[in-house]
């Protein structure tokens, strides 16, 4: 391997994850979301180290079931955004795959489907997100309708819009609103993704849809509850230093000028390896057990930092952009992000290099 740019996944930190995160609700269903190839991690490696934790798995599109089965993963998978063709239906038959239905197109293809064709299904409701499902006053019209192709195995799912916000009203008001809809049905439910499972208890339906939080990623747990640990370390090392006198310029476009004679080292780390390119001034790295900040803007395949306060940095140094000592959310603030994004777009040159720590 030639420069040192890797994202180090921590087994153990996933394992433990899924099981505090169950721990919160016991009576539900674990269902591991492990779509974007969970979440840049691996969804293959992830659902290997499950395979024992999770109940089934959850995807976005059939695609990437297909390449878990190829890849020899057996348990069930749902596929949340359902099919995209007519096709799909039968592809998620012959995969053992659920698919979400969001729309009636999606269901009358389900329901052209000769019974030894047609997929077991999940129903989506719109219950305020206004992205994907069927509206609250038109469920009972569709459910009735397509009856004949609800199963044992279907449930109503919805998805919430501002979980992660403890302040905002709004999540109340959308349990409230599926609730009557869910009842009236008497189909089990799937309503809370990882912010819902940690923060709304009211949420934690059948089956509980665990995705971030996998990663180390949302809100803090409830006390007592432990803390999750992130399952990724971002890291690279220093390819260069220059001392650069008092009032002269690093990287492109001048973005940011020395105010005193300073040590500047450069990493191999840049946009193409997905480290946000509109980081600003100030971004945090750690450095030999020191946080130093980005200065400069990020280039395609590095950047530069300050280490004029950190002794003895040399060639080579192990510089950590995101782990156990920079929390991703933290530089996800920095960037204007969210910790999602920044997992996502770890791109695949970067190494995977997975660890039981």
């Amino acid at each position: 391997m030639s420069r040192q740019t890797q994202a180090i996944i921590h087994a153990n930190a996933i394992t433990e994850n899924f099981s505090v995160l169950q721990a919160l609700a016991p009576q539900s269903k674990p269902m591991a979301v492990i779509k974007a190839d969970a979440y840049g991690h691996g969804a293959v490696t992830v659902a290997r180290l499950l395979r024992d934790q999770a109940v089934r798995f959850a995807v976005a599109i059939i695609e990437e079931a297909i390449a878990l089965r190829e890849a020899g993963i057996t348990a069930p998978i749902v596929v949340l955004e359902g099919p995209h063709q007519p096709k799909e239906c039968y592809l998620a038959r012959q995969n053992d795959c659920v698919m979400v239905m969001h729309s009636e197109q999606q269901l009358q293809w389900a329901s052209d489907c000769t019974d030894a064709d047609r997929p077991a299904i999940w129903i989506k409701v719109d219950s305020g997100m206004h992205r994907l499902g069927f509206s609250l006053e038109d469920t009972p019209r569709v459910l009735n309708r397509y009856r004949h192709i609800i199963s044992d195995e279907s449930v109503l799912v919805t998805h919430l819009a501002s979980a992660d916000d403890l302040q905002s009203d709004f999540t109340q008001r959308q349990l409230q609103a599926f609730r009557k809809v869910s009842e009236d049905a008497g189909l089990p439910v799937s309503i809370a993704n990882s912010p819902a499972t940690i923060a709304w208890p009211q949420s934690r339906g059948d089956w509980n849809r665990l995705g971030v939080a996998l990663f180390g990623s949302g809100p803090p747990l409830p006390e007592g509850a432990g803390a999750l640990r992130p399952a990724m370390t971002l890291r690279s090392s220093v390819m260069a230093l220059h001392a650069v006198p008092q009032g002269e310029a690093v990287g492109y476009g001048q973005m940011w000028t020395a105010t005193r004679d300073s040590i500047i080292a450069t990493v191999g780390i840049g946009y193409a390896d997905g480290y946000p390119r509109h980081c600003p001034n100030g971004t945090p790295v750690m450095i030999k057990g020191q946080r130093a900040a980005l200065v400069g803007r990020v280039s395609m395949d590095m950047i530069t930092i300050d280490v004029t306060d950190i002794a003895g940095v040399k060639m080579g140094d192990r510089v950590e952009l995101w782990g156990a000592h920079i929390p991703i959310d933290e530089v996800a603030a920095w960037a204007g992000s969210i910790g999602y994004e920044l997992m996502t777009r770890v791109s695949a040159r970067v190494p995977r290099i997975v660890r039981h720590d």
